[in-house]
């Protein structure tokens, strides 16, 4: 995928498990004032409070989903939880581009691993490793966005996560807010030079 004029758009992905401050660590980093934009996933669950539809997500039914795939418009996509489909549109990256910005994505780990294939050496892969498995539980109970069953799930999945960390360029761990702010973002600045 390459746009008709001459920028070569670069690809951004920043993965962790669920609750290791990734989407807090994508926001410090759109902050930066670098020349990034972020990618809106598609996913087929329903708006959570406050999340609002092509600003969020794309968020699509999971029939509407499923066509998409079937015609090709994903660069990857997977069924993160039964019935719960997660996605990166061709389009999306498009309309980036266009703009003449690089392309920040914030993935779930399988994501992330997808998209790196994909991009390659035109991209750099950001694993945001938390603390521990302790540290974990205790931000996804604090989140107070699950129940006791989806916190237990989302867990066993993270510790699943964690063994592909060697899979990506970077890693970052995210103890200290500050710290991980000022490493992503001089790690991008790298990358992009």
């Amino acid at each position: 995928m390459n746009s008709s004029n001459d920028f070569q758009g670069k690809a951004v992905i920043i993965s962790a498990p669920s609750g290791a401050g990734k989407t807090t660590l994508v926001n410090k980093l759109l902050k930066a004032k670098l020349p990034l934009l972020f990618s809106i996933s598609a996913c087929s669950r329903a708006p959570r409070e406050g999340e609002e539809d092509k600003k969020d997500y794309y968020f699509l039914s999971v029939e509407e989903f499923k066509e998409k795939i079937k015609v090709q418009d994903f660069i990857e996509w997977e069924e993160v939880y039964q019935g719960n489909f997660y996605g990166t549109l061709k389009k999306e990256i498009e309309r980036i581009w266009k703009e003449k910005k690089h392309v920040v994505f914030d993935v779930d780990v399988i994501g992330g691993i997808s998209l790196k294939e994909y991009f390659k050496e035109n991209s750099i892969s950001i694993f945001i490793k938390p603390p521990s498995m302790e540290v974990l539980s205790k931000r996804l109970k604090k989140r107070k966005t699950d129940n006791r069953e989806s916190i237990k799930n989302r867990l066993e999945k993270s510790f699943e996560e964690m063994k592909s960390i060697d899979k990506f360029d970077k890693i970052i761990v995210n103890d200290e807010l500050n710290i991980s702010t000022k490493n992503i973002i001089e790690t991008v600045e790298e990358f992009l030079k």
